[in-house]
């Protein structure tokens, strides 16, 4: 079967009439082809109008335009072809959504076929274990800088201007505004201050600004 890798697009694209002789054996593939998509397309399948044409090499060596899918259309096509080779494919494929949906009511099944996985592709069980550890640990810091996004906006939000020229912090009893409160957190990370440094600077430019508007 002719393939062709997208280096943009980061894919392979797979040629439809190869795809269609090995699974049907048709001794005129494209003849086959045009068929199926006539009937594809009467039965409003996107999959057709979405498969775009690329040059491969044909039989005689010259390269020549065809019809090419990616792996998610050819799967597509695969499941409208009524031939004995393709059953094999329609059930593999009716098996992974099953177990796609079972991933879905219970997540940690999706933990254990990513432990399968990475045995099956002969990594250690000491790769595998530093890997789950990475992505526990790169899923807590992205949790942590989500919540510390969100406390930052709050506390900017806080001390902006009131339409009547007030503080919200002030309203609030809060005192000095946001400034000051990032101030006394001598506790914070590095991060954090910066973060907080840079909500303040936008706290005194808004401030600026409303000096200027309300004079």
């Amino acid at each position: 079967m002719r393939t062709a890798w997208d280096t943009d697009a980061e894919k392979w694209w797979f040629s439809i009439i190869d795809c269609i002789a090995v699974l049907t054996e048709s001794v005129d593939p494209a003849a086959y082809w045009r068929k199926l998509k006539q009937r594809l397309k009467a039965e409003g399948n996107e999959t057709v109008t979405n498969c775009h044409g690329l040059k491969m090499q044909a039989p005689d060596g010259k390269m020549r335009l065809t019809d090419v899918a990616d792996t998610e259309q050819l799967f597509r096509l695969i499941q409208s072809i009524p031939s004995p080779k393709a059953e094999p494919f329609k059930q593999w494929m009716a098996q992974v959504a099953a177990q796609r949906i079972d991933q879905m009511q219970d997540p940690e099944l999706s933990i254990e076929q990513a432990v399968a996985d990475y045995r099956r592709l002969g990594y250690s069980e000491a790769w595998i274990n530093q890997r789950m550890r990475s992505i526990e640990v790169r899923k807590h810091l992205t949790d942590e800088w989500n919540r510390r996004q969100g406390e930052c906006k709050t506390e900017l939000v806080r001390g902006l201007p009131s339409r009547e020229g007030g503080r919200r912090s002030q309203e609030g009893g809060a005192g000095r505004g946001t400034a000051v409160r990032f101030a006394d957190r001598h506790h914070l990370s590095r991060l954090e201050r910066s973060v907080g440094q840079g909500v303040q600077a936008a706290e005194r430019s808004q401030e600026r600004k409303s000096a200027r508007q309300y004079d």
